[in-house]
């Protein structure tokens, strides 16, 4: 799949934006503040409609306006795809093939994006919530179902909590809660079993990758580690009995902290390297190409699964990789996947890479297209 169009209203410092793209790489050069990485997150934002950068969408809408509007059309195997996004002070509204959808978990997963940024090096050295994340993001494009299954556990999970916060109103609301215990439970066990599925699959596309990296000297396994311990993530009926079971004994430990203590929301993702835990003992060199090893897992396991390659966002990351992990990672995404690469400067690109490139200048929110690729 690539994006063929983009068409941005009121996005950010972008007034008014049309651009049209070919399924190959698109350098977009200029210095800081200018709006290189506001158009990546444009991307990102129109096939998921979230962004990597915040939880506030008001922020996407340029100054003094109403409004933002995200069109693109995606070209697939065996279709074009018209879809828009519109955001306000009302919500967002999304449009798939001109026509709304009611919820956006039909709208997320039709573009497919993996997004490599700096702050994407946390993912191994960061904490918890940004690897819980990482598995979010990229599970819910590619299984609208889990994603509807997440909003679901968040919103199960925000009322519980605000009941064990009650605690002047404890005992009359206990029946409240063990009901909202059975719901949670119940849509967690769902959640848990796709995100150790996920976690299988991506350990094995990553250790290939990280081996390939370190020219065989290094193995990466990954773990799920969850807030309570189970033997088997399979058997949903096993789960429930050891979820319920947990939730009766740590019963007191919450009404009196006054919050949910067991769950996916506390789950956790682990990288070995050599039997070494990176997070804590990695070098900086090690999380890197951790963090390398598993954004390529990404591209390969949404091909797998989806039957297409996504398309790659690099927002000013090649700077922060050493030649070795920058060549390793261009080869990967040659004349496979349509990337989009920001950099203050074609200082560090290959010539083979500039040589397929369309390359634009971006200044003050305005781009201009200085060459293609031959």
């Amino acid at each position: 799949m690539y994006v063929k169009e983009l068409h941005l209203t009121h996005y950010r410092n972008y007034e008014s934006l049309s651009l049209q793209f070919d399924p190959y790489i698109h350098l977009f050069i200029g210095d800081n503040a200018q709006g290189k990485t506001n158009l990546l997150e444009s991307l990102y934002v129109l096939a998921l409609a979230k962004s990597h950068r915040t939880n506030k969408d008001k922020e996407w809408i340029s100054w003094e306006e109403g409004y933002t509007r995200l069109q693109g059309t995606v070209e697939k195997r065996h279709a074009t795809i018209p879809l828009e996004l519109q955001i306000s002070s009302k919500g967002k509204k999304a449009r798939l093939n001109r026509i709304e959808q009611q919820k956006l978990s039909d709208y997320v997963g039709v573009l497919n994006v993996v997004m490599f940024a700096p702050e994407d090096l946390e993912i191994v050295k960061g904490s918890p919530q940004v690897r819980r994340r990482f598995i979010d993001m990229e599970l819910g494009q590619m299984s609208p179902h889990y994603l509807y299954q997440l909003t679901q556990y968040q919103k199960l999970l925000s009322q519980r909590n605000a009941l064990l916060k009650q605690w002047d109103k404890r005992q009359q609301h206990r029946p409240m809660v063990d009901i909202f215990t059975e719901q949670l439970i119940e849509v967690a066990v769902k959640i848990i079993k796709k995100r150790a599925h996920f976690v299988q699959q991506i350990e094995k596309w990553a250790n290939e990758i990280h081996q390939g990296i370190t020219e065989q000297k290094e193995t990466l396994n990954v773990h799920y580690v969850l807030s309570t311990q189970m033997d088997d993530c399979t058997d949903e009926q096993e789960m429930t009995r050891t979820l319920s079971e947990k939730f009766d004994k740590i019963r007191e430990q919450e009404e009196a902290r006054g919050t949910t203590l067991v769950g996916p929301h506390r789950d956790d993702l682990q990288f070995i390297v050599n039997g070494v835990n990176v997070h804590t003992y990695g070098s900086q060199g090690q999380q890197r190409t951790t963090s390398l090893a598993l954004k390529l897992a990404e591209i390969e396991l949404i091909r797998k699964e989806v039957g297409e390659y996504p398309i790659l966002l690099l927002d000013d990351v090649l700077s922060e990789l050493d030649d070795q992990r920058r060549s390793h990672l261009l080869r990967a995404i040659q004349n496979k996947v349509q990337t989009f690469v920001t950099n203050t400067s074609l200082e560090g690109i290959h010539q083979s890479i500039l040589d397929q490139s369309t390359v634009y200048r971006v200044q003050q929110g305005k781009i201009t297209r200085m060459k293609e690729g031959s």
